[in-house]
């Protein structure tokens, strides 16, 4: 990461785009912006940066189809704009691979403190991956690939995982054995608490559990412990 964070800011309307750019250099963060996901792309193709601030709604391609496209294509943390009130652009934009979301109209104070959040976690997910720096881990029927970011099968088929992914499988193996309330897991990935109707935890272990179990609805590796949160309930093994 930058000694300085650089934010790359994608938000079709100006006004929303240079305020936030303004209030993010003013809060001591380098800031670039893109008016849609054709300027994201030459932007970071261009240049290196350390979270990606999305809109949901652009002309073009929308902010869920780039949010969806990047977590494939590369490691970059990602905090969706959505409109007010639609959970639904909530849901989808973690299941696609964002890191948080935050809702319009925002304050400005909320917003850096949720980036803060996600740097400071992204640093400590890099640090918890460097215990097992080079190494494979096996759980379950899979070899989990720590420095490539990819899970292999027993077909020897990859599955790539995207940042928010990693961050919350590295925090399952872990603790494998224990179980991690729901707010245990979002202050380890996102550095912030729940709210009374906070599902994005929810979200993103059915996500995750969409990649590594066998059967989804009979799930075997990660486990809900009602009233509780979850469980890595497999053993683990580090290759050499």
């Amino acid at each position: 990461m930058s000694v300085v964070p650089h934010i790359l800011v994608v938000d079709d309307h100006k006004e929303i785009r240079e305020s936030v750019k303004r209030f993010l250099e003013k809060s001591g963060m380098q800031a670039t912006c893109a008016k849609d996901a054709r300027e994201a792309d030459e932007r970071l193709s261009t240049g290196h940066f350390d979270l990606l601030v999305l809109d949901v709604m652009m002309p073009g391609e929308s902010g869920l189809s780039l949010c969806r496209r990047l977590s494939i294509e590369r490691d970059l943390p990602i905090l969706m704009l959505t409109a007010l009130g639609e959970e639904t652009d909530r849901i989808v934009g973690l299941e696609t691979g964002a890191d948080d979301y935050l809702a319009k109209p925002f304050n400005p104070r909320e917003l850096l403190a949720r980036i803060k959040a996600i740097l400071r976690r992204s640093r400590q997910m890099e640090k918890h991956a460097g215990d097992f720096a080079g190494k494979r881990i096996r759980f379950g029927h899979l070899v989990f690939d720590v420095d490539k970011h990819v899970l292999v099968d027993e077909a020897n088929n990859e599955i790539r995982l995207t940042s928010s992914d990693f961050k919350l499988l590295i925090i399952l193996l872990k603790r494998a054995r224990l179980v991690l309330s729901r707010e245990q897991l979002l202050e380890f990935t996102a550095g912030r608490s729940a709210g009374p109707l906070d599902r994005t935890i929810d979200n993103q272990i059915s996500r995750l559990r969409r990649k590594i179990e066998v059967d989804v609805l009979r799930p075997k590796i990660i486990k809900t412990v009602r009233n509780e949160g979850y469980c890595l309930a497999v053993n683990i093994e580090v290759l050499e």
